[in-house]
Formats: structure tokens, C-alpha cells, sequence
């Protein structure tokens, strides 16, 4: 079993840069691949980026691309997103997560979550 815990969620301004970190504890961290998902009010959890084991595959989705940078440190057992050129539509709790298997794209792909960090982006 793996706890989570996310941080550095914050009001920033439309076209800022805010860095959110995920700290876990218990099982090696190097046993999960790792993802960030995000829930805006009213709507499904989406994914935002993931990282493989060892951090050599990475995926986005499309509407961060270019934009947001996910990373992994595994000797601090940690995993971080770094977002830049914030949009309004960027606002929502975001959400750190482990999985067992490969990268994935979706929440069932995720057996472990953390109880997110609100992003607000003002316009």
C-alpha cells in the first residue's frame, strides 16, 4: 500500500506557472507508475499526465501538452507536475496517483489517490 499526498495547489494568474508536488510513503515508490489527474466542479475526474516506473515514458493529455511537465524523483518518492502558461480552464483539484501496472490514461488504471490540491487560475 502507498499514501499520497499532493501540494502546492494556489491562486495564480492566468498565464502563471505553478509547480504541484506528490509525496508517498509506504511501498517502494518505484513499484508505480505514477499519474496526475484533475476534477473541475460539475465534471468527471480527467487524466493529466503520467510517468512510467522510471521515468521513461511520459504521457499527456492534449490539452496540456507543451505545457505541463511531468517528472519523478524516486530517491525522494516523489513525483511532481510542472505547469506553465496556466488558462482559466487549468482550474480544478488535482489529483496525484499510483498504479501497480504501465502508464495509464484512465482513473481505473489507478489503484492508489491522494486527496488532491486545488489549482485555481484566475482570469
Amino acid at each position: 500500500q502507498v499514501q499520497l499526498v499532493e501540494s502546492g495547489g494556489a491562486l495564480v494568474q492566468a498565464g502563471g506557472s505553478l509547480s504541484l508536488s506528490c509525496a508517498a510513503s509506504g511501498r517502494t515508490f518505484s513499484d508505480y507508475a505514477m499519474g496526475w489527474f484533475r476534477q473541475a466542479p460539475g465534471k468527471e475526474r480527467e487524466f493529466v499526465a503520467g510517468i512510467s516506473k522510471f521515468g521513461g515514458l511520459r504521457s499527456y493529455a492534449d490539452s496540456v501538452k507543451g505545457r505541463f511537465t511531468i517528472s519523478r524523483n524516486n530517491a525522494k518518492n516523489s513525483v511532481y507536475l510542472q505547469m506553465n502558461s496556466l488558462k482559466p480552464e487549468d482550474t480544478a483539484v488535482y489529483y496525484c496517483a499510483a498504479s501497480v501496472n504501465s502508464v495509464g490514461r484512465t482513473t481505473t488504471a489507478y489503484n492508489h489517490w491522494g486527496q488532491g490540491t486545488q489549482v485555481t487560475v484566475s482570469s
